[in-house]
């Protein structure tokens, strides 16, 4: 190569080596400009949004508190709506930046339709929940189930509910044993066995023999055992006189009762 090509070569690396120098500089100016212009954007407000019954919104604050300290650019959008999912009674959030220094959150919260077994709480689409505070709610039927199996138990609850509510009855509680043993348990306090086979229709015509006793006689049954093909038995509660059965004999009645 001669003088003038080495010359040359020479001065084109050196431009080159110039530029990325530059360039280099440059990149560190722009990140720090935009670090400096990052820093200088905090987070002023975080507004909540929701109907709240059973979440308060000093217990969102709390747990938000330690990742809302920092930039409006730097805030981790994906931590935030985990630290408020995690919540029991959080169903659904959705979180979002508003320009040029709030974070917007809009939380739906979990609406109890039983209780579930121990302690536990259950939504009327079936989730299991458990809340984390003691927190009193009246007028909530018990469920209990198989594992895994609460959206059919609670579906065939709403059926037993609606049909004892047409005989001016409430439910209180319902449980469904793991070899899908039914029982009842009235607000009144009686209990109905059902047992494990054709539940719906020994209920249907239990319900049907009230029609020919007093309510007086009715609110007397403590225990109601269906699990007879062609009838049931009566446990009364204590104090109360047994029913004489025979003054209702009807051939079209196909109640066998003791």
């Amino acid at each position: 190569m001669s003088n003038i090509g080495i010359k040359a070569w020479l001065t084109g690396l050196f431009f080159i080596s110039l530029v990325a120098i530059v360039g280099y500089q440059l990149t560190k100016e722009r990140l720090k400009s935009l670090s400096i212009k990052s820093a200088s954007l905090p987070i002023k407000y975080v507004r909540t949004e929701g109907e709240f019954q059973y979440i308060s919104k000093d217990e969102i604050k709390d747990i938000l508190q330690p990742l809302v300290m920092t930039s409006f650019f730097d805030a981790d959008m994906q931590a935030i709506h985990l630290a408020v999912a995690k919540l029991p009674w959080v169903e659904a959030v959705a979180v979002k930046r508003i320009w040029p220094d709030a974070i917007d959150i809009k939380v739906h919260e979990k609406k109890p339709f039983a209780r579930w077994g121990n302690g536990a709480l259950i939504t009327e689409s079936g989730v299991i929940f458990l809340p984390n505070t003691k927190i009193p709610i009246q007028n909530l039927i018990t469920v209990t189930g198989p594992e895994l199996q609460q959206v059919k138990v609670l579906e065939i609850m709403k059926g037993i509910k609606t049909a004892l509510a047409d005989h001016s009855m409430e439910l209180a509680e319902f449980n469904v044993s793991d070899r899908w043993a039914w029982k009842i348990k009235l607000v009144t306090g009686m209990e109905i066995l059902l047992g494990q086979d054709e539940q719906l229709k020994k209920l249907k015509r239990f319900l049907k023999t009230l029609t020919v006793l007093s309510q007086g006689q009715v609110d007397a049954m403590e225990v109601v055992d269906l699990r007879y093909p062609n009838g049931y038995a009566v446990s009364w509660r204590p104090g109360t006189i047994e029913i004489d059965w025979k003054a209702y004999a009807n051939p079209n009645n196909e109640q066998q009762a003791r």
